[in-house]
């Protein structure tokens, strides 16, 4: 890898984040997995899952959402169109399972109202003690926009109702004060009324009265992960992203475009973090890594957008070193999970921590004290109107 110059890296220790999907990102790891396909959605395999991620020492999973489009996987009727959970359910049965893993379910936003996704993300933040996040995704499918009954949306207008999709569910997340609730036995009272908002939400997506149904997240805010191709520039720069999914087509060219993107964002100040996203195949019990993708391969090709590497623990390791030089974390795709992982734990994290790479796992901490973000106030804290009869 060419390393870009006159940049400066990311300040601090790195993030790893492994995403969770199934029996691994390539199409076909359930042929090769340890376990039977019908256990892979069953819920030991999650807590296993998730326990060795957590164990290993990654700062976040990931969990992919069986309704949006990944070009890793085949349409549906493909023999290797393998079922996966809801991201939102998976991510919840996590929660109390973990201690330190931030959890953080890819949700869509063009075919899911906001008002349900920020208060399914506020019950998550909850269950998970403030360690939530939020993966946004916007999807060009066809076939979800007919299940929901509605045209397709593309292009600017895709990127635009994500937009207001995040700024509706910010609102919402902030219409209540942090000391709504106050459990005054003697008035009766459960709530204070005043501090409760209407957000009054008005953009070219979404009208949205509010306020939310659920109390402000432990967090306030959920950290909200973005595809950086997905908004536009002004987006992100009113704050809509707290961390952006940086990919490139191979690991060589990583580097450049985490410079390239992270210029862009220079202009507007202390912008979101960087995340940068690769898949994964490693030599594994003797055999060669080239070797195991080629048989996966042989059953269905990965067509994964995303850089990947294929190779040695020593030498992702290296590739790690150069890339968290210009990254805030990075996201591996294990192709095939418990092969993958037994690697990344026995030999790619523990030398990445000894290189003093990686920032320390602390139990309890938030997602937003892993990222550097301090606890936002809510907007309508001095606000007016409140909401009438919410003390009842």
């Amino acid at each position: 890898m060419s390393t870009p110059s006159a940049q400066d890296g990311p300040l601090g220790r790195g993030l790893l984040l492994l995403e969770l999907d199934g029996a691994g990102s390539h199409p076909a790891a359930w042929r090769v997995s340890r376990r039977a396909p019908a256990a892979v959605l069953g819920p030991e395999h999650l807590r296993s899952a998730v326990l060795a991620a957590e164990s290993a020492g990654f700062h976040a999973v990931t969990f992919s959402d069986p309704g949006l489009p990944d070009l890793g996987h085949p349409d549906p009727g493909h023999p290797d169109a393998a079922a996966r959970l809801n991201a939102l359910q998976r991510a919840a049965f996590a929660g109390p399972v973990t201690r330190s893993l931030a959890l953080i379910p890819e949700v869509d936003t063009v075919y899911s109202e906001p008002f349900h996704i920020a208060t399914q993300l506020a019950s998550l933040d909850y269950v998970s003690g403030g360690r939530a996040g939020w993966l946004v995704a916007a999807s060009p499918s066809a076939a979800d926009a007919a299940a929901v009954g509605r045209d397709t949306v593309r292009g600017d207008r895709l990127s635009r109702e994500a937009a207001d999709s995040i700024e509706v569910g910010r609102r919402l997340w902030d219409s209540w004060e942090d000391d709504a609730v106050i459990r005054d036995v003697p008035t009766g009272r459960y709530l204070d009324v005043d501090k409760l908002h209407y957000i009054d939400a008005e953009n070219s997506s979404y009208s949205v009265k509010g306020p939310s149904i659920i109390p402000r997240p432990p967090q306030g805010q959920l950290p909200v992960l973005i595809p950086a191709w997905l908004l536009p520039p002004e987006a992100v720069a009113a704050g809509a992203a707290d961390a952006l999914l940086v990919s490139a087509p191979t690991p060589g060219l990583l580097a450049a475009e985490l410079a390239a993107t992270r210029a862009g964002l220079a202009a507007g100040g202390n912008g979101p973090a960087l995340i940068a996203e690769l898949d994964v195949v490693l030599d594994s019990r003797g055999q060669a890594a080239a070797e195991r993708l080629a048989g996966l391969n042989g059953h269905t090709a990965w067509q994964s957008p995303r850089a990947r590497f294929v190779g040695s623990a020593a030498g992702l390791t290296e590739l790690l070193t150069e890339v968290l030089a210009w990254a805030d974390g990075v996201r591996l795709h294990a192709a095939v999970l418990d092969t993958d992982l037994e690697e990344l734990t026995r030999l790619v994290l523990p030398e990445l921590r000894r290189r003093g790479l990686l920032a320390p796992t602390i139990p309890d901490a938030t997602f937003r004290d892993q990222l550097g973000l301090a606890r936002p106030a809510s907007r309508y804290a001095a606000a007016a109107p409140s909401v009438p009869g919410a003390e009842d």
